[in-house]
């Protein structure tokens, strides 16, 4: 069960940690300045700043998710930003990320969920 929870974690949480560091314009991100103009598009100001706090979350949340450490501050962070992508971008699209809905999110949010009721396992950073 360990070695499944570990493969979870560092699978989900260094993507969701990989797409914060788009925002700050690594992997072939926009940057604060792009990822700020267009948060500011769709009607979430300060844009830059916004755009900061999103990347900081899913860096943040992602690498703790990854580690297991601090798992339900991890998980709060990852739902956080899931839930806010939905209600600003995804909801109006339905479910289907086909059509650009929210599905992906949902996934997202049930996998940080579930892995912080389960625990982190026994391959994982403890304090």
């Amino acid at each position: 069960m360990s070695i499944g929870l570990l493969i979870i974690r560092l699978v989900v949480g260094l993507t969701f940690a990989g797409h914060g560091t788009q925002k700050f314009g690594w992997f072939g991100g926009h940057g604060l300045k792009g990822t700020g103009g267009w948060l500011e598009s769709i009607g979430i100001k300060p844009g830059v700043f916004m755009a900061f706090l999103a990347a900081l979350a899913e860096v943040i949340g992602g690498l703790l998710f990854a580690a297991g450490l601090w798992l339900p501050v991890a998980a709060a962070l990852m739902v956080i930003t899931m839930l806010v992508a939905i209600f600003t971008v995804h909801g109006k699209n339905g479910y289907w990320i086909t059509q650009n809905g929210f599905e992906y999110n949902l996934m997202l949010i049930a996998i940080a969920v579930g892995v912080a009721l389960i625990g982190p396992g026994s391959y994982a950073i403890h304090f």
